[in-house]
């Protein structure tokens, strides 16, 4: 699965929720949740990276990238803006 294969999910999901599903519980939390979220994640990549083995610190950044995006979902943000921000900063 890529990126932006999750991130359609994530938006199917969005558009049509399922009884059930954590992502449709995040966009049902609102913004603050989300944004929440993305912040413990970050904080547990960091912990990972200096404390933990190499799969735990896949598993985290796995949780980091997929808040993320349902947090850019639920406000209109595609993966295709976020590659076209990085790459304009190595154009100069």
């Amino acid at each position: 699965m890529t990126m932006d294969d999750l991130y359609q999910l994530i938006l199917e999901r969005k558009n049509n929720p399922k009884p059930g599903s954590y992502t449709n519980s995040l966009l049902d939390e609102g913004l603050p949740r989300m944004a929440q979220k993305v912040g413990e994640e970050g904080v547990e990549v960091a912990v990972a990276a200096l404390a933990q083995e190499d799969a735990r610190l896949v598993g985290e950044i796995a949780d980091l990238a997929y808040h993320t995006l349902v947090l850019m979902a639920a406000r209109g943000v595609t993966p295709q803006q976020v590659l076209d921000e990085l790459a304009s900063r190595h154009r100069s």
